[in-house]
């Protein structure tokens, strides 16, 4: 799990936590290729690392797996 900052409304920054296909994977219960697809078919946005290793924000899949829970 990685971390990065990015600037909120107020100007002030806070962390903001990226996840790896895996860790996602692991969160929902399916393969890292099925969160990959996800995201290249929007449902998931992901940002991509020097590497090209895509990452996920944390908040955003945890937004996700509670919408899925409901």
């Amino acid at each position: 799990m990685a971390t990065r900052m990015r600037l909120v409304d107020d100007g002030t920054s806070a962390p903001d936590t990226l996840l790896t296909p895996a860790e996602v994977a692991a969160m929902f219960r399916v393969d890292p290729k099925t969160v990959t697809r996800w995201a290249k078919q929007g449902k998931l946005t992901s940002i991509r690392t020097l590497g090209s290793h895509r990452r996920y924000y944390a908040a955003e899949v945890q937004a996700l797996l509670r919408g899925s829970q409901s």
